[in-house]
């Protein structure tokens, strides 16, 4: 990377050393206001000049170049409440500062030459205005590098200030630097700087205020309260309310799930800071920073830390903190509210900071006394000593800090040594094998050796297994044994054993060091120990090996030696680095052309790759986690991770779920592989498999099966992983070296069926295992794994045990959504819309011993909130490592989670299992046992607690989260039940897997389909009203003689697919269930417009989920949002729709005929109907009634009850219809919930013997259901319930898995369509319960699909029969016995339900209700009406104000006749156009005439001055648009509108609702606010407006966009799968200068505050707000509150006036996230607003 070129040298500063510390005096009244602590003594680093280092002539010299950076002068950060009261109009500046987020980039160097070329493009293009604040920001990886960056900065800086704040709050202290990675902030130069002195002069206070907008991004700005620094001279005093802080030019900020790399630009020709010279400025920060840092090809050495600390030597501080906040946010004083108040500034005691070449100050950055060798190592009493103490700290120079020691004699020499070093940090344990496996741990976390010490003996052969670990993981271990001398061995000495080559080839370096002496020189140690650190962090990393033989005296008893074995270690002793350094030369240009020229072969399989696959093994830190990202996003292949990966838990960020397509994971491939059919579909040609271990083994069969392709291995190690041995490609690599090689490289996107048809495979065998882990409601260990991420945030970190712990978490952990609220998540955009999870555990020899202790020391090294999950063996073969949790180190509580099942479950999975005697299982292989894990615990004094529920676990994993100390949560199990559990999860699976295969190969899709599966697009949806008459009044309605009640009304939804294909849909809403006629209608007129052109996926047929996902991602709304009925209509048309595209069935589509077994088939030709009676007759006349129905055919029968007032009345007739039918009819009854408690009680003990198959609905409360089956006895099925259960059926469905509820009776125009449908009926069959489908009069189309989809549901039931081993029930009698109701239909060909003489029972015809559907014949004579898509009438209106004349576009829908009275005025808000009101137009437009309009300024409307005027600007206050809009709504009609504005045009119309009332009718207010009633509030609001409208002119409409939509008023909108759609059509304005001018002129600080006049408002006001909205919520509140409260008039009259509703689901743009609320609000307020016209004639005028 060229660094840049420096256009200018840095001018020479002289510094001087003038400290004063004044007393204190009165606090500034800004730090009064603000509420700022107490003035704290004199900083003790101002009054200890001798602390700083001073730098000697020859060092000025050599630094003469040396530059304080200032930056640009800001007053603030925050502000002076009197000031801003006190400044004139003008002398309030603020300055916006523009974000531009860059993207993702690979590595830190990366990251820098992304910036780079975004500043040298900002050069050739510079920005036009004369002062601005821009600023760039880039993703990079996340691992620790601030630290490392600022260290390595040379001492003889020429930008300063230089700085390292550490993000480490809880008690920080300089070991911790050693002891992991330190996350913090590196920033250098000053780009921007704020400063206030407790006292200025009277000139200083006169001068213009001058403050940095930072929203919506937040910059983040640091320095130190109390302090008064001036760069010329360089000097600092200690002033109490003064304060410095500033924002880098060049910053690094370490979050927890990514680092932000940023520059800052500042400048202002006014302050003697032009652009260039602040590019100048710049780029010598740039120049010498990207000539100082660790590239990515380097490795992490603390021992920079330690020599770069002690080089610049500053002073540590203890008393001073160094302060890091947002950069000034304008405050608000709205409503009432007190002024801004400065948000508690976070700070930290961990910091370092160089002012400039003379001044700096730290804390807790060292340790006074572990600069070099602060003692003699002639003061050592005997030679042990001094061997000893040169080994500890040669570790400690190479950064080995963390070591772990065993108790023992003939080790005591090392143990003191570590022990007492300043910067060692240690822990003890009485068990080496513990030990060991915790020191393996820490070096997982940490990427860092541990150091072990041991004893001699077998104390040294107990570290065996975790050396074994550590060889085959690649793990670095430093082990130090301790031996007897030579003349000891092999002579009977206690506790001798042969140590030398212990652990054989385990190691990678072996020595034996002899005793010590003085007759060798000591440097010996120092290059073995260097050479053995150098062989355990070279590839391939794992542990080594240093024997250490000591003769006695072991302790500090003095014995002489000779000093002359210290020659040559004078250099060594007087500097902190190493004895021997091995450096690792970059590789030559012509080795890299050969590795280029050996990688092409490489390159040209990927670029002519079909079927490709990435494989993500274990990963073992952020950055490969993150080049994997990177490489995933590049090649765009189907993504297969590992749970050792980081990739296999992800948090999905809520706002860019869409996104998640971008990188297609197949998290379910294992379960998909059960299934024979996939396992021969799927071939991959080219495998890429990123790091060596895999956990499933079928991936790993798979990989062997589809041998032979092209298999490409990348790891950094040289070793064979290949078990299968189809390896065709092994490249010895660090994952970011290869994908950075594969990144150069452009590689085709091939978006293929293949593609598309793994990701339904995937995405449905993922729903199967939730829906078959949700709907157990034991607790499960599937349901353990399924849930783990939970208790995950992106500063956590999984430590998962071997056996069944790790298989389990990798089959079945799932995905969880996060909202979005960091700068971190907006920064990743739509790039990486997840967050990892690291994840660690040892598979490098899997074994079960000693997972507990590598967990603790892993949680050290990571310095994260670790969960680890282990089995109940694995636990209790580690018990010992328990003790090491008791000792407090440096780390984050932990949290154990142990499936307690009582012995080894993984042997119930496997073969053996079925071949053994129980007997024999239980002893030789579960090891059954009865251990309490409580009394361990106890034993250990550890929080202990047992769950044995779900709701226990969910209830303990929150509470673990916020305990702050360790825990174990033991999860009580058991063998047999899970292993029972897995089989059926693998035969569900299995089943699913086939089922979509099946469904999806039916279709003829084309190899090159995009990755959404699109069938074709809609070519337009029409819809036609229908009025058929009924036979008799619906059971449905009460007692209504009115013969108009005798007919049902409904739509007919006609689908037109692009080929000519039409499918067919109902949408017949019952008002009974809270929606009409009027109300589906509404959403069918906006459902014809979003319908256009939408694109059917072929994911739909399967179901489960399918249908809310594509209406959320495709149609841009809430699946919830959509009435029942409609929802209901939407999917059977659009099910038909591609049945006949392809000549299918609907049948077919849903489940094809190549998954039915004759025996099944047969049950799927025709479908039982159950009658239905009316029962307010006799109980005779309903006996004989019913008899007649026998006689039919019919074998079950449903009477209406609860019609009566007394249930012993309905009871004489079930008793009456029983002894006629007999007792092989099966009766139904159903009370609507008609009756109390105590009725249905009466009714069900006088039925009890009457044989009820159920009672349906029996009780009005709901929460009584339960109680009724318990108390009476009675079978109950459930019908209303489970209306409302649209959101999530599932978890409300919980509490009915009651056995005495055994039916489910499901409508599905009334729980929303099909899917809804098939997700109850399947729970209910889960459950062994009778999935019942029922009718709500439909008519035969609506019939025929019901028959058809009950059909499907039969052959689902006996599939599940056959998994779960039932015997197969008789098919049930369906819901569908109100064909009798149908006196005429809408088809021509009448549906056929009728007596099978084959059966000898009324049966459905599957095949003739297929036939309905394909053929439909419409019945022209009961269609109403049919309506399409209304067009959009586009018009310009003149309208001639006093000043200029605007030319205002219009878009205008619906009839202008019989509604000219009836108008709504669509106002949109800033950025807007008229455009985005079109939809809710369309919709409402049946009820009134709708008229959208672009405000001046925006969009298509233009002004223009009179010509006796040109020369005037255009002003665009509130009421200069409202006086046009006035004289607009004239040229529309010469009575009243009704006002719809969102946000500023909410303003506008809640400013003309209470100005023009003699023209507004009502007003509609969506997200607005009255204005702001605080006069500086106003005020700063203004300067901040003019700031943000001269930047979108200076960056341009798109730059400000970017920035806009940023903020954390659109957080909501950024989860919407338009967003991006949204803000494209923000670009669709005309005029930029008029767009800025309309964000100043009618800024809410010129508004004046109509606060006052909402309490006399007489113009009906509805306020209509968004749930997540907090803001505009309270605004809403407090509106609601002053309008209501009107001293003059009668609250019950005031309440009239306004209606505040909330729409759920959606913040700050409710009309765009969430419009189907919306427009039933309106029209409902609009409809009211006419009533009161006509009751009230005055109020017209």
């Amino acid at each position: 990377m060229d660094p840049f070129t420096l256009a200018v040298k840095a001018h020479h500063v002289h510094f001087t050393n003038s400290f004063s510390t004044e007393s204190s005096i009165s606090k500034h009244r800004l730090t009064k206001s603000l509420g700022i602590p107490k003035p704290s003594p004199p900083l003790t680093f101002l009054t200890r000049i001798s602390g700083f280092r001073h730098f000697n002539s020859i060092d000025l010299l050599r630094n003469s170049g040396s530059k304080v950076v200032e930056g640009l002068r800001f007053d603030g950060p925050v502000m002076d409440v009197d000031e801003i009261m006190d400044c004139e109009e003008g002398d309030l500046v603020v300055e916006t500062s523009i974000t531009r987020t860059l993207p993702p980039a690979l590595t830190l160097e990366h990251g820098l030459e992304s910036i780079s070329e975004a500043v040298n493009k900002l050069k050739t293009d510079p920005p036009s205005s004369s002062s601005g604040v821009l600023r760039f920001q880039v993703a990079v990886p996340p691992s620790a590098k601030a630290l490392d960056w600022f260290c390595r900065q040379p001492e003889s800086s020429e930008v300063f200030p230089v700085f390292f704040l550490s993000r480490d709050m809880e008690n920080p202290t300089s070991k911790s630097l050693y002891l992991n990675q330190n996350r913090g902030v590196f920033g250098i130069g000053a780009a921007v700087y704020f400063t206030h002195p407790a006292w200025c002069d009277s000139e200083e206070r006169t001068k213009p205020k001058r403050y940095l907008s930072t929203n919506p991004i937040p910059i983040t700005t640091y320095g130190f309260m109390d302090i008064n620094f001036n760069t010329e001279p360089s000097c600092i005093k200690h002033e109490a309310g003064s304060f410095y802080f500033f924002v880098p030019q060049i910053e690094l900020r370490e979050l927890d799930d990514i680092s932000i790399l940023a520059a800052t630009l500042a400048w202002s020709n006014g302050m003697v800071c032009t652009f260039e010279q602040a590019i100048q400025s710049f780029e010598s920060s740039f120049c010498q920073v990207s000539s100082h840092f660790c590239s990515s090809t380097e490795r992490y050495n603390p021992r920079y830390v330690r020599s770069a600390l002690t080089k610049f030597n500053m002073m540590e501080d203890k008393t001073v903190q160094m302060v890091c906040m947002n950069a000034i946010t304008l405050g608000r004083r709205d409503f009432g509210c007190d002024f801004m108040e400065m948000r508690e500034a976070p700070f930290s005691f961990q910091f370092s900071f160089r002012f400039s070449p003379t001044l700096g100050v730290a804390n807790n950055m060292q340790l006074d006394n572990a600069i070099g060798m602060n003692y003699s190592l002639g003061d050592h009493v005997n030679i042990n000593a001094v061997w000893a103490s040169l080994l500890i700290e040669e570790c400690s120079r190479l950064g080995l800090t963390y070591f772990c020691i065993a108790p023992g004699s003939r080790s005591s020499p090392l143990a003191v040594a570590a022990s007492t070093h300043p910067l060692i940090t240690c822990i003890a344990c009485y068990d080496e094998r513990s030990l060991a496996f915790h020191a393996l741990g820490y070096a997982r976390g940490s990427h860092r050796p541990a150091v072990i010490i041991t004893s001699s003996g077998t104390a040294v052969s107990n570290l065996l297994p975790a050396v074994v670990e550590a060889s085959q993981d690649f793990v670095p271990v430093l082990l130090l044994t301790a031996d007897r001398p030579p003349e000891l061995q092999d002579a009977g000495a206690n506790q001798a054993i042969n140590q030398v080559n212990h652990f054989g080839s385990f190691v990678r370096f072996f020595f034996s060091l002899p005793a010590p002496t003085d007759q060798i020189p000591a440097r010996m140690i120092l290059t073995t120990l260097d050479a053995a650190v150098h062989w355990a962090t070279s590839s391939p990393y794992g542990p080594v090996h240093i024997n250490c033989p000591f003769r006695e005296p072991l302790d500090n008893s003095p014995k002489h030696w000779m000093s002359s074995c210290l020659k040559g270690l004078d250099i060594w002793t007087s500097s902190i680095e190493p004895f021997t350094k091995y450096i690792q030369v970059q590789h030559s240009h012509a080795c890299k052309s050969y590795t280029y020229g050996q990688m092409a072969e490489v390159l040209e399989l990927v670029q002519g790759v079909n079927k490709g696959l990435l494989l993500v093994g274990a990963v073992h830190n952020e950055d490969e986690i993150w080049a994997v990202l990177h490489l995933a996003r590049h090649i765009r292949w189907p993504v297969v991770a590992d749970i050792l990966s980081g990739l296999r838990l992800r948090k999905l960020l809520a706002s860019f779920l869409e996104t998640e397509q971008n990188i297609l994971f197949l998290d379910h491939l294992d379960h998909a592989l059960l299934s024979e059919s996939v396992k021969d579909w799927i071939q991959f040609d080219v495998i890429i498999q990123i790091g060596s271990r895999i956990t499933s083994k079928r991936i790993s069969q798979m990989i062997e099966e589809c041998f032979p392709c092209t298999y490409i291995l990348v790891d950094n190690h040289p070793c064979r992983h290949d078990p299968s041995h189809s390896v065709t490609h092994r490249i010895q690599s660090t994952i970011v070296q290869f994908v950075d090689f594969l990144l150069k490289v452009q590689v085709p996107h091939r978006s293929s069926k293949w593609c598309s048809f793994l990701r339904a495979l995937d995405m449905m065998v993922a729903s199967e295992i939730s829906f078959q882990i949700c709907t157990d409601y034991s607790l499960t260990e599937p349901h353990v794994a399924h849930e783990l991420s939970r208790a995950l945030t992106s500063n956590s970190a999984l430590f998962v045990g071997n056996s069944m712990a790790i298989r389990d978490v990798d089959m079945y952990g799932r995905n969880w959504t996060t909202c979005t609220r960091t700068v971190a998540d907006i920064m990743l955009n739509s790039e990486f819309p997840q967050q990892w999870i690291r994840v660690a555990g040892n598979r490098g020899a899997s074994g079960i011993d000693g997972l507990l202790s590598t967990a603790i020391g892993f949680a050290v090294g990571c310095n994260k909130h670790v969960l680890c999950v282990v089995g109940d063996i694995s636990f209790l073969h580690d018990t010992n490592g328990l003790a090491i949790l008791k000792q407090r180190m440096k780390r984050k509580p932990i949290l154990m989670l142990v499936m307690n099942n009582h012995g080894g479950a993984i042997f119930s999975l496997l073969p053996i299992a079925d071949r053994t005697e129980p007997r024999i299982l239980d002893q030789y292989f579960y090891t059954t046992h009865n251990i309490s894990i409580q009394n361990l615990c106890l034993a250990h004094g550890l929080n202990h607690v047992q769950v044995k529920t779900k709701v226990e676990l969910e209830e303990a994993l929150s509470m673990s989260q916020h305990l702050g100390t360790d825990r174990v949560i033991e999860v009580e199990s058991c063998i047999d039940a899970n292993a029972t559990f897995h089989s059926m999860l693998r035969k569900f699976a299995r089943q699913s897997a086939d089922h979509t295969l099946n469904v999806l190969s039916q279709f003829s899709v084309p190899d090159t389909i995009s990755c959404s599966l699109s069938i074709c697009k809609i070519c337009r949806m029409e819809y036609s009203l229908y009025r058929i008459q009924l036979c008799a009044l619906p059971t449905s309605s009460y007692i209504d003689h009115n013969r108009s009640r005798f007919c049902r009304e409904g739509f007919i939804l006609s689908l037109y697919l692009e080929d000519g294909s039409v499918g067919y849909g109902e949408v017949a809403p019952l008002e009974i269930h809270k929606e009409n006629l009027l109300d589906a209608e509404e959403q069918l007129r906006f459902l014809l417009h979003f319908m256009t052109g939408a694109k059917i996926s072929y994911f739909l047929p399967l179901l489960k989920g399918s249908f809310s996902s594509w209406i959320w991602s495709t149609l841009g709304i809430p699946a919830c949002e959509i009435f029942p009925s409609v929802r209901c209509g939407l999917e059977m048309a659009i099910l038909n729709a591609i049945a006949v595209k392809h000549g299918s069935s609907f049948l077919n589509i849903l489940y094809p005929l190549t998954e039915i077994d004759e025996e099944i088939s047969k049950r799927s030709t025709s479908i039982k109907i159950c009658a239905l009676i009316d029962s307010n007759k006799s109980p005779v006349e309903v006996a004989s009634i019913a008899t007649t129905l026998v006689e039919e055919g019919f074998t079950a029968i449903k009477l209406k009850v609860a019609r009566r007032a007394d249930p012993i009345k309905d009871a004489e007739v079930i008793q009456e219809v029983r002894k006629k039918v007999g007792h092989r009819i099966e009766l139904r009854v159903d009370a609507n919930r008609n009756w109390t408690y105590q009725e249905a009680l009466e009714f069900g003990f006088l039925v009890k013997d009457c044989d009820l198959q159920y009672i349906e609905e029996p009780v009005q409360n709901e929460e009584d259901i339960i109680k009724y089956c318990e108390e009476s006895g009675l079978p109950v099925a459930l019908d209303e319930t489970i209306d409302k259960f649209q959101k999530d059926p599932l978890n409300m469905l919980e509490k009915y898995a009651h056995p005495g509820i055994v039916a489910i009776v499901i409508k599905p125009s009334v729980i929303g369509g099909f899917e809804n449908a098939g997700l109850i009926a399947r729970w209910a069959q889960r459950h062994g319960k009778m999935a019942v489908v029922s009718a709500a009069f439909e008519s035969g189309l609506g019939l025929s699909a019901y028959i058809i989809f009950s059909s499907y549901l039969e052959l689902q039931n006996a599939y599940l029969c056959k998994v779960m081993n039932r015997e197969l029930c008789p098919p049930v009698a369906q819901g569908l016995g109100t064909y009798q109701w149908l006196k005429e239909d809408i088809t021509t060909d009448p549906i056929s339900i009728c007596h099978n003489s084959c059966s000898g029972f009324v049966e459905a015809s599957v095949a003739k209700a297929t036939h309905i559907l394909q053929n439909l014949q419409i019945n022209n004579d009961v269609i109403c009406k049919t309506s399409m898509e209304e067009q959009v009438l586009r018009y310009q209106l003149n309208v001639n104000s006093k000043d200029f004349c605007s030319f205002i576009k219009v878009q205008e829908i619906g009839q202008r006749i019989d509604i000219q009275d009836n108008i709504l005025l669509f106002l949109h808000g800033f950025l807007g156009t008229g455009e985005e009101w079109i939809p809710i137009m369309k919709a409402v437009s049946g009820s009134a005439r709708c008229i959208s309009i672009d405000l001046p300024g925006h969009g298509g409307s233009k002004m223009q001055n009179h010509v006796a005027k040109a020369t005037q600007e255009i002003t665009l206050s509130i009421d200069v648009i409202a006086d046009v809009l006035y004289k607009l709504i004239e040229q529309i009609t010469p009575g009243k509108v009704t006002l719809v504005g969102y946000s500023m045009g909410a303003r506008i119309a809640l400013y003309m609702a209470l100005r023009f009332s003699d023209k507004i009718k009502g007003t509609v207010i969506i997200s607005g606010s009255p204005g702001l009633r605080d006069n500086i509030a106003r005020k700063i609001r203004r300067a901040e407006d003019d700031s943000r409208a001269c930047a979108l002119v200076t960056h341009g409409l798109q730059v400000f966009l970017d920035t806009w939509y940023t903020g954390e008023l659109w957080e909501s909108l950024r989860s919407h799968p338009h967003f991006n759609r949204i803000v494209a059509s923000r670009l669709l304005h005309e005029d930029v200068q008029s767009l800025s001018k309309a964000l100043s002129d009618l800024s809410v600080g010129r508004q004046p505050p109509l606060w006052e006049d909402l309490k006399l408002c007489s113009t009906p006001l509805l306020i209509v707000v968004g749930e997540k909205d907090k803001k505009f919520k309270s605004i809403a509140e407090k509106m609601c509150y002053e309008l209501s409260h009107d001293e003059k008039g009668s609250d019950d009259l005031r309440n009239q006036i306004y209606e505040m509703v909330e729409i759920p689901n959606c913040g700050h743009a409710v009309h765009l996230e969430n419009p189907l609320p919306v427009i039933r609000a309106v029209r409902q307020f609009l409809t009211r607003v006419n009533q009161n016209s006509t009751s009230n004639p005055e109020s017209n005028g």
